[in-house]
C-alpha cells in the first residue's frame, strides 16, 4: 500500500481516503476508510474543517467503477457527544418556536418578515444536525399539544434537513429543505380555528376551506419575492403522484423532487404528532400508512430511503420490550435497525416508573422489541421523563 498526504483542495472523486492528517479545531476522524464517490462527500469534509488527508495512491489510481465490489465510502465520525449537543439543540429548538410564532403573526397581519432571520435559523438547524443529529431528532419527539402548529413546521424542517443529509444533497439544498419545512404551513394561520382544530372528520365544505392554506401561504411568500424554487416546494407539499392532491392536482413528474421529500416529512410528522384532540400514532403505524400511500400517492423510492434514514424505530419513539419494560429509542444501529440503543424507564407489569437504564439491544440479545407504543397507552408523561432523565 502506497500512501500520500494531500490538501483538501486536491481531493477528487475516485480517491481512496485512509485518514485525516490535519484539520481545524475539532476531533473529526475517519470511522471507515473508503473511496470518495461524490462531490457531496468532499463538500462535507470541507465543512468539517478538514485541511489535509492521507490517501491510498494504489487504490486511488483506480477510477470509481460502478461494477467493482469496492464501493465503500469513507464514513466520518464527527459527532459531538449527545449530552453536549442537547444543550445547544434545546436552546435552538426554543428559538425556533419563537421564530415560528413571529412568522405566523406576520402572515396573519400581512406584514413582510426579514427573510434573513429564518434563513439563518435554517442554517443553524443544519449545523446542529451536522454536529449530532440525534439531539434535534430527540427534541422533535417531545411535543406540547397546544403548540402543534408551531412545532409541526419546526419538526418538518428538522426532518426534511435530516432526510436531505442522508440523501447526500449539497449544503445549500439541505438548508433549503429545512427552510421549506419551516415555511410550508404558514397559510394555516388564515384558516378558522373551528376548522383547523376540529377533532372529527371535516365536511366537504370544510375541507375546501382547509385546502386554501396552501394558496394563502404561497401568496404571502410570493408577495415577499422569496426564491421561486422554495415557493414551488412549499406549494407542492399536498400534491400527490396520482393527481389527487391539491391545490393544482399535479401528478407524476410535475411534482419536484424536493416537493416529494416535503410531502413525506409533512405527512409523517402530522401522523405521529399529538394534537389537543387526539394522541399521535406509533411510528410503525404511521410508516405503514405512508407505505400504503406510496403505491399511488408518494414517491416509493424516496419513502424507502426515508424509512432507512429515520429507522424502523425512530429516535425518541417509545417501544415495548420483551422484558415488560417501556423504553425510548436513543440511538440507531445502522447494521441492525431492529436492535437500537434504548433507555428503559417504565415497568409495564408494575405500572410505575423505574430508574432509567441504557440497553444496547445489539449486545443484550435476550431482549427484543415487541412493538412501538405511544405515551398515552401507559399514561406516561414523556415530557417530564425527557427533562428529568435525558436533559441532565
Amino acid at each position: 500500500m502506497a500512501s500520500l498526504t494531500i490538501g483538501i483542495e486536491q481531493l477528487e472523486i475516485g480517491m481512496y481516503v485512509l485518514q485525516i492528517a490535519e484539520q481545524k479545531a475539532g476531533t473529526v476522524q475517519i470511522k471507515t476508510r473508503g473511496r470518495v464517490t461524490s462531490q457531496a462527500i468532499i463538500d462535507q469534509l470541507k465543512r468539517k474543517g478538514i485541511k489535509r488527508l492521507i490517501i491510498d495512491t494504489d487504490l486511488s489510481t483506480q477510477a470509481a467503477n460502478p461494477n467493482t465490489n469496492e464501493q465503500r465510502q469513507p464514513e466520518l465520525d464527527t459527532r459531538v457527544p449527545l449530552a453536549a449537543e442537547l444543550v445547544k439543540a434545546e436552546s435552538l429548538y426554543q428559538q425556533g418556536i419563537v421564530l415560528q410564532k413571529r412568522l405566523y403573526d406576520a402572515v396573519q397581519e400581512g406584514t413582510p418578515f426579514d427573510d434573513f432571520v429564518p434563513a439563518e435559523f435554517a442554517r443553524a438547524l443544519v449545523g446542529s444536525l451536522d454536529r449530532n443529529p440525534d439531539a434535534l431528532l430527540l427534541l422533535s419527539r417531545i411535543r406540547e399539544k397546544d403548540t402543534y402548529l408551531l412545532e409541526h413546521s419546526l419538526n418538518v424542517g428538522i426532518l426534511s434537513a435530516h432526510f436531505a443529509r442522508s440523501l447526500e444533497m449539497s449544503q445549500p439544498e439541505i438548508e433549503a429543505a429545512a427552510y421549506s419545512g419551516l415555511l410550508h404551513d404558514l397559510g394555516k394561520i388564515k384558516i378558522p380555528d373551528e376548522i383547523l382544530h376540529k377533532p372529527g372528520r371535516l365536511t366537504v365544505e370544510e375541507m375546501e376551506v382547509m385546502k386554501k392554506h396552501v394558496d394563502y401561504g404561497v401568496e404571502f411568500l410570493s408577495a415577499m419575492k422569496l426564491d421561486e424554487g422554495l415557493i414551488r416546494v412549499v406549494s407542492e407539499h399536498h400534491e400527490r403522484l396520482d393527481g389527487l392532491g391539491y391545490p393544482k392536482s399535479l401528478s407524476g413528474e410535475e411534482i419536484s423532487y424536493n416537493g416529494r421529500i416535503l410531502a413525506i416529512t409533512d405527512m409523517y410528522d402530522a401522523l405521529t404528532a399529538d394534537r389537543c384532540y387526539k394522541a399521535g400514532m406509533p411510528s410503525q403505524k404511521a410508516l405503514q400508512i405512508l407505505m400504503k400511500d406510496s403505491e399511488t400517492k408518494l414517491d416509493a423510492t424516496l419513502l424507502q430511503k426515508f424509512i432507512k434514514c429515520i429507522g424502523i424505530y425512530p429516535l425518541g419513539s417509545l417501544v415495548e420490550l420483551s422484558n415488560k419494560r417501556v423504553a425510548m429509542v436513543m440511538h440507531q444501529n445502522d447494521q441492525q435497525p431492529l436492535r437500537p440503543l434504548v433507555k428503559t424507564f417504565y415497568s409495564i407489569s408494575g405500572g410505575h416508573y423505574i430508574t432509567p437504564k441504557d440497553v444496547d439491544l445489539c449486545k443484550d440479545l435476550q431482549i427484543n422489541i415487541v412493538r412501538a407504543v405511544t405515551p398515552a397507552e401507559y399514561n406516561i408523561d414523556i415530557n417530564r421523563f425527557f427533562k428529568e432523565s435525558i436533559m441532565v
